[in-house]
């Protein structure tokens, strides 16, 4: 299951909020019963969205949520670019098949 801050950035660029602070602009809260983050306070221009219109983002958030794991985990493994500066340098065809094999081994959704 996706994270609510996830669904929510993906509602507000849908409608037309490309950034969204979680410091001021959206403040969200776990609940106490173990239930979950909750909105605890909305202070965007757009309406806050409903518990259906947050479910609608699912899928999406998943699919963000994954993508952003598998670049966290090629940002590691490509390594300092300063590194791989060097490594260009010495034998660009065996960064190419490096860089390659990286991205085969940690496909984006």
């Amino acid at each position: 299951m996706a994270q609510l801050s996830t669904k929510i950035k993906l509602y507000c660029e849908a409608n037309g909020v490309s950034n969204v602070d979680f410091t001021k602009d959206v403040m969200l809260q776990d609940d106490s019963d173990g239930n979950g983050a909750y909105i605890k306070e909305w202070n965007l221009d757009i309406a806050q969205p409903t518990d259906a219109q947050l479910t609608a983002q699912e899928t999406s958030a998943n699919t963000e949520e994954a993508n952003n794991e598998v670049k966290a985990t090629r940002k590691a493994l490509y390594g300092d670019i300063g590194e791989q500066l060097d490594e260009i340098y010495k034998d660009i065809d065996g960064w190419k098949a490096r860089i390659k094999s990286i991205k085969d081994a940690n496909p984006k959704g």
